[in-house]
């Protein structure tokens, strides 16, 4: 590895938007830097990235955290100082495994830096500041650019402890001090993400009131006045916001080379936008292509039905469930753990009648099985508490949704690579829903990106997102089209991440394969994802090396 440090401080250069009083402290900086001892020892690498971990959350102002102008600038040369430190570590003779790691700090701070400078979610996207989280997230964080001091309702068990108790009280009190803060931090022009964040706001406010409700709350009279206080802050909040909404009129997306500079620094996709759009066209023609030539070698099967009562659907979803762990444990496809079984029987969902079903709950009543293939998501954070990475600096999850294109991407390729292996031999029709979940991710991927570049408004998008999904699946139900697109909105490269993981998947699991050929070894299905899970929840590009041993992969990130 010629010196990713080197690459890591000329991008910066690159992309820099600091000040000038910045580039006069330039000779400073570097005299500085030459007076640093260079470490080449893997457990300094881990001490900075506790040390990074720590900076990276925020201090407290009347006990929310501080996005202020004038604490991130405050804080700015010591972000600076942890940029020098990690340009010390020398990672020569380093093990791949380790490099990684070094990488993986390194998109970190570039993620820190792009937000400084580019994204400011605390400025522009009023989103952040939702505060109430009523589930789990699928992947390792929060989908989105989130706040560092969230109510995460499903952390809590009701009655609560005294000890939950306090800590449940504690996050409550955060939500009046950060809509007050808000106010002045807020001071965007992006009208989509504006527009559409007020509805998260809003929303919040709804769940709080349905919270104070509980049997196990509405009788403490502690709780019930903090969430009055917490509902009252954010209706307000939600008013102040509608206000100001009138007079905002720019545009959401961050434009072409900023969305590259993050896929290629941040996520560590080596893609580009212009790759991305190419990617996410063909697999949508593909997709489409595949699903009609399957359903012409169908033609004289029997339609699917869908489950038409809540005793049809548990039992459908016991099935598949059974189908799914049953395929992937007999056919070898993955080391089958006690604990995929309890985490996937957790989401089995329940019956919705037909004219409330979105998009995937659609799908979900015919075969719950596509679906059940990409909840290889609960089987990934089972994997995480249960059997932790040994890596510090990815034992927990990545920062900034770097981990996209390893999570979504994986859970999108299992799909059909499950499929392929044979999922669906006992029912060949439901090899059509895996098709239409394809076109459905690529089309919605498609609409993020020309919204990025801001050659759509966010409803253009959607447009693209409904009209290019088969049968009109996306048509039936508003909420779940403004939700991902907005969500994509918020945070680059997580609208195409499904896509573009999926292709970044296939391109390793092609390597691999193609080296073991190679040595005369035979493709093990089981070996390869076993080693894929062993890596954990890093970005494909990444774990592609590490399997590997290759990076030409890499080349738009690093060069060699």
């Amino acid at each position: 590895m010629k010196n990713f440090i080197f690459i890591f401080f000329i991008s910066l250069a690159m992309f820099s938007c600091e000040n000038s009083s910045n580039q006069d402290n330039k000779t400073t900086e570097a005299e500085a830097e030459t007076q640093r001892t260079v470490s080449n020892d893997y457990q300094d690498l881990v001490q900075l990235f506790h040390t990074w971990r720590t900076f990276e959350n925020p201090p407290k102002l009347e006990g929310a955290p501080d996005y202020t102008k004038a604490t991130f600038e405050k804080r700015w040369p010591k972000f600076k100082e942890l940029q020098s430190q990690l340009k010390t570590i020398d990672t020569t003779n380093w093990s791949i495994e380790n490099q990684v790691d070094w990488m993986l700090v390194w998109a970190e701070m570039n993620g820190y830096y792009f937000n400084h400078h580019t994204l400011k979610p605390w400025v522009r996207d009023p989103a952040y500041y939702k505060s109430v989280w009523e589930d789990k997230s699928d992947v390792p964080a929060h989908e989105g650019p989130t706040h560092h001091g969230t109510t995460e309702l499903w952390t809590y068990q009701f009655p609560l402890s005294s000890e939950e108790r306090e800590r449940f009280l504690t996050d409550l009190k955060v939500i009046p001090a950060l809509n007050t803060q808000a106010k002045q931090n807020l001071t965007g022009d992006a009208k989509d993400l504006w527009v559409t964040g007020i509805r998260d706001i809003q929303y919040q406010s709804v769940v709080l009131t349905d919270l104070k409700n509980k049997s196990e709350i509405k009788d403490d009279a502690e709780i019930v006045t903090t969430i009055d206080e917490a509902i009252a802050s954010t209706n307000d909040f939600v008013s102040w916001l509608q206000d100001e909404s009138k007079s905002k009129n720019g545009p959401s997306g961050i434009g072409k080379e900023n969305y590259t500079w993050y896929l290629q620094n941040v996520h560590l996709v080596p893609l580009t936008w212009d790759d991305e759009v190419m990617i996410l066209k063909r697999e949508l023609a593909r997709a489409w292509t595949s699903l009609k030539l399957e359903e012409h070698r169908n033609r004289n099967l029997p339609e699917l039905v869908d489950a038409s009562s809540p005793e049809a659907y548990d039992k459908m979803a016991d099935e598949a469930a059974k189908s799914l762990i049953d395929f992937l444990d007999k056919q070898g496809i993955v080391t089958v753990k006690p604990y995929f079984d309890t985490a996937l029987r957790q989401h089995l969902g329940t019956y919705v009648p037909k004219e409330k079903r979105n998009f995937f709950l659609i799908g979900e009543h015919f075969d719950p099985r596509p679906l059940y293939s990409h909840f290889y998501h609960w089987f990934e954070l089972a994997r995480m508490d249960i059997e932790p990475n040994k890596s510090e600096i990815r034992k927990g999850p990545l920062l900034y949704n770097i981990f996209d294109s390893r999570n979504e991407g994986t859970a999108t390729a299992v799909e059909e690579m499950f499929m392929q292996a044979g999922l669906y031999d006992d029912s060949p029709r439901s090899k059509e829903i895996v098709y239409i979940m394809i076109a459905q991710r690529a089309a919605r991927g498609l609409g993020s990106l020309y919204a990025h570049s801001n050659d759509m408004t966010m409803e253009e998008a959607g447009g693209i997102h409904s009209e290019y999904t088969p049968r009109g699946w996306m048509k039936t139900e508003k909420e779940l089209l403004i939700f991902e697109q907005h969500l994509y909105l918020r945070q680059p490269g997580y609208g195409s991440s499904y896509i573009t993981g999926k292709y970044l998947l296939e391109s390793a699991l092609a390597d691999y394969a193609r080296l073991e050929e190679s040595q005369g070894k035979p493709f093990i299905t089981k070996d390869f994802f076993d080693t894929l899970n062993s890596i954990g929840n890093i970005p494909i590009s990444l774990g592609h090396w590490e399997m590997t041993g290759e990076k030409k992969h890499l080349q738009t990130i690093v060069n060699d």
